[in-house]
């Protein structure tokens, strides 16, 4: 959506207001770091890896019994087994926790954006996120921009009016001295006498 003049848009708009009424969350989307690794996260793939894991879990497990009936040829396998599975399966069951931790936090935030978790996938409403973010720091960046054009435009304007104002003001002060002058030089001249000659005789008169 954009304005008139086709280059102000809603986006524009959100951060002009945001600039002016609260400047502190400019920055919101510096506490979501990682978003752009999470809108490349594909549940899909997690699930399969995580039930591949278990599955291969599950195998080892197999193994280890089957070879219990091979009595001491299988010594040392068994026990590189066990070995193995005291520890991978530790690591599988942190793993299976952390996987029910993600969905549960991918609903939560689901539901958080007003969204059914049900009809709306998690990578719909990261994607979504993310270009909100990304545009959103864009129009901030063009708003920016524009302000400091606005700000070059008005002192440049500044810088011109201002010897047109000198001028002008140079003129005013010509013209109040010669006024000054022209004063002066009517009140010389009003007491100068002013001689008349009548029938031979001068006679002096004063204005």
């Amino acid at each position: 959506m954009r304005a008139r003049n086709n280059k102000m848009t809603l986006m524009h708009y959100l951060c002009k207001v945001l600039a002016n009424k609260l400047p502190e969350l400019l920055d919101f989307w510096k506490d979501l770091s990682n978003l752009e690794h999470a809108s490349k996260i594909q549940l899909r793939f997690l699930a399969e890896e995580m039930q591949a894991v278990s599955k291969g879990l599950e195998k080892i497990v197999q193994e280890l019994s089957m070879s219990e009936n091979d009595g001491s040829v299988s010594e040392n396998f068994r026990k590189a087994l066990k070995e193995f599975l005291c520890f991978a399966e530790g690591e599988v069951r942190s793993l299976a926790s952390l996987y029910s931790g993600v969905g549960r936090n991918m609903d939560a935030l689901i539901l958080y954006f007003g969204e059914d978790p049900s009809r709306c996938p998690f990578e719909q409403v990261v994607s979504t996120l993310f270009n909100f973010v990304r545009m959103f720091k864009k129009a901030h960046e063009e708003n920016c921009k524009q302000l400091e054009v606005e700000k070059r435009k008005a002192e440049k304007e500044a810088a011109t009016e201002k010897p047109k104002i000198n001028a002008s003001e140079k003129e005013i002060e010509h013209s109040i001295h010669s006024q000054e002058e022209m004063g002066d030089g009517i009140s010389g001249q009003c007491g100068m006498p002013i001689y008349k000659v009548d029938s031979g005789n001068s006679q002096v008169c004063s204005r």
